[in-house]
């Protein structure tokens, strides 16, 4: 039988065996578990404080849309402005928001930040006051357009966890986010539509621009854990410019906003031709119910290649438009809940990617940009499955997601990504 070769250890001046390889993780009682990656991700001084800062004010960002959407029709009768004025903000975010990001890489979260989101904040409480006065209706764009200033908190909060961890814990920081991501969009429009409607047409943007406010407050009040800005270290980095270098993982990012959109928008339009509009609401939940479930347990396993993730996507983006033609709502809602599962690997693997290549004094901005080309697929998807709709129907529309999904694969397996130090 092989004897153990025994470690040699210095404690103090004298050299002694040692029982483990040094920096192997200590022996637990017997009996008992070591502690699970997300316990271990959250035992680091500070992990939790800004964690729920970062909650707080992510969980606006799918409010603001949907608030202002009722607020404006509930208020101006008229769901065509309403839409206009929403557009407006995503075009105007597409615009700012790298910029913003620039911004906080250079001089920090906490100097930049807080006084954006004040911006943000304002110019949420100036729409509010010209809705509730009859304002005219430039100066809803021009309130709304003002919010873009809003810094992308799951960017911030992703530029932290990589200056706290080594890079083998990046994945399961990465997968909680992600996670959080979808909680946030699943709970922030039903809050929202619950808050305009229950109380008043104004309620959604004004709890909206408080918890903004006040989760901004909290997670940049944890300095200890903020990344140093871009000025503190020299520049590294060389060759094409940060966009350029990002762009085939851009393509990919607008196909899967693509995804989203689409998606949305087709289930909304084949579940009110099918006479059960009621059920929007909770067949589109279980799409980010099995998104979220699926980020946090893929932050438990070992990661996959992003040609893997995005074969499964394309699989699963068919099972809907199967499950449409089927007539059944019961299939659909399953063919969702595994398409939102299929969505969240895809989209931690990919932003891997952009984390490696980004130079880390510029991470929240190559982030940022990332959120960008969603938010700008999105877009797309949105408008080009209404017009699906209205031409070939919905059961059709269903296989535009599809095709978005086995576009982004077939970007994968053509694509050349530069994984440029960090």
């Amino acid at each position: 039988m092989p004897q153990k070769t025994p470690f040699m250890a210095v404690t103090g001046s004298t050299l002694v065996l040692s029982p483990r390889r040094p920096g192997a993780p200590a022996p637990t009682a017997r009996g008992t578990r070591p502690p699970g990656p997300y316990r271990r991700l959250f035992a680091l001084p500070g992990a939790r404080g800004f964690t729920a800062g970062n909650l707080i004010a992510r969980l606006p960002m799918g409010m603001f849309g949907i608030s202002a959407v009722l607020m404006i029709a509930g208020q101006r009768g008229s769901y065509a402005l309403a839409g206009a004025v929403t557009a407006t903000g995503l075009a105007a975010t597409a615009l700012v928001a790298p910029w913003t990001a620039r911004l906080v890489d250079r001089y920090g979260q906490a100097r930049i930040a807080l006084p954006a989101t004040a911006v943000a904040v304002l110019g949420s409480l100036s729409l509010v006051l010209c809705v509730r006065t009859q304002a005219p209706a430039w100066t809803l764009f021009a309130s709304y357009a003002a919010t873009a200033t809003t810094p992308n908190i799951g960017g911030m909060s992703r530029a932290r966890w990589t200056h706290l961890l080594p890079p083998a814990s990046h994945h399961t920081a990465m997968s909680f986010e992600q996670a959080a991501d979808e909680l946030c969009y699943l709970l922030g429009p039903v809050a929202a539509a619950f808050l305009c409607t229950a109380l008043f047409p104004e309620a959604g943007t004004l709890v909206a621009a408080v918890l903004l406010l006040t989760g901004m407050t909290v997670f940049t009040a944890h300095r200890a854990t903020e990344p140093p800005p871009a000025g503190a270290r020299p520049a590294t980095g060389t060759g094409p410019s940060l966009p350029r270098r990002l762009l085939p993982l851009l393509g990919l990012f607008l196909a899967t906003g693509v995804v989203f959109g689409s998606m949305e928008v087709t289930s909304i339009a084949h579940l009110g031709a099918q006479g059960l509009g009621a059920a929007t609401g909770p067949v589109l939940a279980l799409q980010a119910a099995g998104s979220c479930a699926a980020g946090l347990l893929y932050g438990t396993r070992r990661p996959r290649g992003l040609r893997t993730c995005l074969l499964a996507l394309a699989a699963a983006m068919a099972l809907p438009w199967i499950a449409a033609g089927a007539g059944s709502l019961a299939l659909l809602g399953c063919a969702l809940l595994l398409a939102g599962a299929a969505t969240a690997p895809a989209m931690v693997t990919a932003t891997a990617l952009v984390q490696r290549a980004t130079p880390r004094e510029r991470l929240n901005e190559g982030l940022t940009l990332a959120v960008t080309a969603i938010l700008g697929g999105i877009a797309v998807g949105s408008a080009t499955a209404g017009l699906i709709v209205d031409h070939l129907g919905t059961t059709t529309a269903y296989l535009l997601p599809a095709a978005a999904a086995l576009s982004a694969l077939f970007g994968a397996v053509a694509g050349r990504f530069d994984p440029a130090p960090e």
